[in-house]
């Protein structure tokens, strides 16, 4: 316990902590007061001490998948990360999460190689856990991705068909157009163009389960003329199109082939046509995804930095035609999710165990702290090949929102 409580001595300059370790003795770290974060976590195992020492950021979610840490005195894994998000700095600061931040960012492109048999892997791990699962906490329409909250009181419905509109709104859509979806997930999107829009859509998965409950969602809607989802990686697609929309899967392709991408959505556009890119992203520089993050729910994931993203633009010839940030839509979105999951947390238990649940609810309380006290956001980025292909003002993007609305 002594280098661990060396290390938390240093850590916790704002508000409280306290330690009931193995044998039952309470350590307490920071000068608490009236107003300030307060936690109080049990480890149930002495190996605890040394590895949340060396690797506080994966062992510490690890101990929570396992029971060997937990929480008492009535404080919430919420709890433990008000006070992560108020001494973050100093946690950074300490000299082996320090070395441990510079060797991770050194190596990891080779966290990131996501070539078309590790994209395809690396998808089916998190999202053919089964639809009836993420069917217990996302909206009506599957959206597994960040609703647009631009008012008070919405639904997690609402937003999401908020989003849809707002996205499609960019693409400056027209009857008989060409789509392409990339990572089409359930076919939400791809259905909600073809419905509004009478567009021809093609949309585009590696997951086995999101692509047969797509293809019978499209014959649901009878729209089996209008769209075509395919398990296909996008860089094996062909054609051209006249619009591509990107949601949420930017994230999974890799600081390495980043030009890759760009370049591929440049082949496959028409001259006048237009892609819009909606990703997760994080304010600052270039950065290296979480430890636990990156073992249990998305291997290869990445949120890239606004720099990175444009520097690969510039090399792909594409113009950037508009960018627009969204600020805590993901948390709103998340802390929605993480309620609907702990109403249906029994059912979440049947369908795996125990572990799963606490994996679960980890990570969505984690992601959404990200967004709502860490440098997390949302962007989305407008691109074009002719910079004659779109109207000059914006006016065109909110009159078809509008009107979807």
């Amino acid at each position: 316990m002594k280098l661990l409580g060396s290390m938390l001595s240093r850590f916790v300059q704002s508000g409280q902590m306290a330690v009931i370790d193995a044998d039952g003795n309470r350590h307490v770290f920071g000068p608490g007061g009236e107003g300030k974060p307060y936690a109080a976590i049990k480890l149930h195992d002495k190996s605890l001490y040394r590895s949340l020492f060396i690797n506080p950021e994966l062992k510490a979610g690890e101990a929570y998948m396992d029971g060997k840490l937990t929480f008492e005195e009535g404080t919430s894994f919420r709890d433990m990360l008000k006070i992560f998000a108020t001494n973050r700095l100093a946690l950074r600061h300490q000299p082996v999460q320090k070395a441990l931040k510079k060797y991770l960012k050194k190596i990891r492109r080779f966290h990131q190689r996501n070539k078309t048999t590790a994209s395809r892997k690396n998808v089916q791990h998190h999202y053919d856990l089964s639809n009836d699962f993420y069917r217990l906490f996302l909206d009506e329409d599957l959206q597994y991705s960040c609703g647009y909250w631009p008012r008070e009181g919405m639904t997690l419905e609402e937003s999401q068909e908020a989003k849809k509109a707002h996205i499609a709104g960019k693409l400056n859509l027209k009857p008989g157009m060409k789509v392409l979806d990339i990572g089409c997930g359930w076919g939400g999107m791809s259905i909600f163009i073809a419905k509004n829009f009478d567009c021809e859509v093609v949309g585009v998965t590696l997951s086995n389960e999101q692509h047969a409950l797509a293809r019978a969602r499209v014959k649901e809607a009878g729209l089996e003329d209008k769209v075509d989802i395919r398990i296909q990686d996008y860089r094996h697609v062909e054609d051209q199109f006249d619009a591509i929309v990107s949601v949420g899967m930017f994230e999974h392709v890799g600081i390495a082939h980043y030009l890759e991408y760009f370049s591929k959505i440049k082949e496959l556009l028409t001259d006048d046509g237009c892609a819009l890119v909606h990703s997760i992203g994080r304010k600052g520089g270039p950065g290296t995804t979480g430890a636990w993050i990156r073992k249990y729910i998305f291997p290869g994931g990445y949120s890239p930095a606004l720099s990175e993203t444009f520097a690969e633009i510039e090399k792909a010839g594409l113009w950037v035609t508009d960018c627009e940030i969204w600020r805590m839509h993901y948390a709103e979105t998340l802390k929605e999710w993480e309620s609907r999951f702990q109403a249906n947390r029994d059912k979440v238990a049947e369908m795996f165990d125990e572990r799963f649940c606490r994996m679960w609810e980890f990570y969505l309380i984690v992601s959404e702290h990200a967004f709502r006290h860490g440098k997390h956001m949302n962007f989305q980025i407008q691109l074009t090949k002719d910079v004659n292909a779109l109207p000059l003002s914006r006016d065109y993007m909110i009159e078809a929102e509008q009107k979807l609305s």
